[in-house]
């Protein structure tokens, strides 16, 4: 069976930026362990799959999303990169792409001038004691801790961002953290930088995470007492995030670009 596969860079304004995510189209479901023995040849922090979807309930496309070990229920970048597929070469009249995830309800992506726009959910953190073994594992002195899906450690600076050495495998050890992210105020137009960590995801730094602003955004709109965000993630190859608060709804916005154009035998 031959596949069509895209490899796009998401959240990057020029190739080689942001992050990669592999895009496969179907026409119907393929088995769950050919897709996930899929992202793991990939290797890529995920894949994204979709099957187009006929309903009334505002969705246009059924979407799954894999790292090289798992399933996993919310991914921005590839869901980014999945809309870029479809409004550059899929279906390039549209305007407006609706997902429907099996975990996180229906996700849209829309076409903004240059800019692709996602609308995902609102995921507020809660300040909680650190599970043993994060804060050591992560390094650096942050000023507090709280959790969503994701444990969010705050420091006072982008410097001390930049200066995490994470040690993964103890990060990897840690059961009960999904994954950690570590945030702190941005510069220079910047509102708030980040950087996200999931060892135990098969993921050890993604270099531009979407998921993570659900929790990100609220948290920094409340701090600041703005609604619209600039972010940065910190990581190697930089990620630019255009983002915005609304009620119980994240606007998270940022440019695509195609690398890879091809087909998968399987």
């Amino acid at each position: 069976m031959r596949l069509p596969i895209y490899q796009v860079d998401a959240f990057a304004d020029k190739l080689f930026g942001g992050n990669p995510a592999a895009i496969c189209p179907l026409t119907e479901w393929l088995p769950d362990a050919t897709m996930q023995a899929i992202a793991a040849e990939n290797n890529l922090a995920e894949t994204a799959f979709f099957v187009r979807e006929d309903s009334d309930g505002g969705a246009d496309y059924l979407l799954r999303w894999f790292t090289p070990t798992v399933e996993v229920d919310l991914c921005g970048h590839a869901t980014l990169a999945s809309g870029h597929i479809v409004f550059s070469i899929l279906d390039p009249a549209r305007e407006r792409v609706g997902f429907r995830t099996l975990k996180a309800g229906t996700l849209s992506v829309e076409k903004r001038g240059d800019l692709l726009v996602m609308d995902f959910p609102s995921r507020p953190a809660e300040p909680v004691a650190p599970p043993p073994g994060l804060l050591a594992a992560l390094g650096g002195a942050p000023r507090e801790v709280l959790k969503a899906r994701d444990h969010m450690v705050v420091y006072d600076s982008a410097a001390e961002i930049l200066a995490l050495k994470p040690d993964f495998a103890a990060l990897g050890k840690i059961t009960d953290c999904w994954s950690a992210m570590a945030t702190a105020p941005g510069e220079n137009g910047v509102d708030f930088v980040s950087r996200f960590f999931a060892p135990r995801q098969g993921i050890d730094e993604d270099p531009a995470t979407g998921s993570s602003h659900c929790t990100l955004v609220p948290y920094w709109a409340k701090r600041l007492g703005k609604t619209e965000l600039q972010a940065r993630q910190l990581s190697r190859r930089v990620g630019a995030l255009t983002c915005a608060l609304h009620g119980d709804r994240v606007r998270i916005g940022g440019r695509a670009v195609l690398y890879l154009e091809g087909e998968i035998i399987v």
